[in-house]
């Protein structure tokens, strides 16, 4: 989100010579529940499937110098650059990479202007790929920067591919999906709970089998011994007797 203070507001003092980059602009992660678990969804999914390092609200500054040039995507992807903890992405201090997509989350507070500045700021910093997730309509658009350098518009999100990520969109029974490369839908927390309590019954369930296969097999162990045992009171040999 791009802080709307003054550029110095909310900066703190730095010894001469040198430059802050804060690690907030104390503005909240997101307005609504519903625009928080998209970008837990988002977030999540994406760097699972990436090997680059995937941020989430994470103030990105890409001026060297200028602490008061920067925005927080809801999502950002940084191609090449390792996964790890950051306060901040400094893209000097990332051999100058810039994110190669950025992602954002609309809430009602959001307006087009803002939206229109954001667009403008990564475009010019670099990021080939914008794109708008709206929870209200389920649905949004993106932006791909093309061989002239400028952004042009995708008109739905219904359908698109990411051209750098794979991942696709589609709108299902008036919900917006998002797929991953291999066409698996992208999990929620509460999917990968639901889905590790499945498995955990699934392993419970085959434990208490083998038990039970085990304590049959035992069962049979026994009454095997005590039929020979019989046979040795009669005086007869059960290793002589044919099955």
């Amino acid at each position: 989100m791009v802080s709307s203070r003054k550029p110095t507001d909310g900066l703190p003092s730095a010894k001469e010579g040198e430059v802050v980059y804060p690690d907030s602009d104390g503005l909240p992660m997101s307005d609504n529940t519903e625009q928080f678990e998209w970008i837990v969804l988002l977030h999540g999914n994406i760097d699972r499937i990436r090997p680059d390092f995937v941020g989430g609200d994470l103030l990105w500054y890409p001026v060297e110098g200028r602490p008061d040039i920067r925005v927080a995507p809801d999502v950002l992807v940084c191609p090449g650059r390792p996964k790890g903890r950051r306060g901040s992405y400094i893209q000097h201090r990332e051999e100058g990479v810039p994110p190669k997509v950025v992602i954002e989350v609309l809430s009602p507070g959001n307006t087009a202007a803002e939206m229109t500045r954001k667009g403008f700021f990564y475009q010019q910093y670099g990021v080939d790929e914008f794109i708008l997730v709206d929870p209200d309509t389920q649905d949004g658009t993106a932006y791909v920067r093309n061989e002239r350098g400028n952004y042009a518009p995708v008109a739905t999100l219904d359908g698109w591919t990411s051209p750098f990520l794979g991942i696709r969109f589609a709108r299902e029974d008036g919900r917006l999906m998002v797929y991953r490369p291999d066409g698996t839908r992208f999990k929620s927390l509460g999917d990968l709970e639901d889905q590790a309590a499945a498995a955990e019954q699934a392993a419970a369930a085959a434990e208490r089998a083998a038990a039970a296969a085990e304590q049959a097999a035992a069962a049979a162990d026994q009454r095997a011994e005590r039929f020979a045992a019989k046979l040795r009171e009669l005086g007869i040999d059960p290793d002589a007797v044919e099955p």
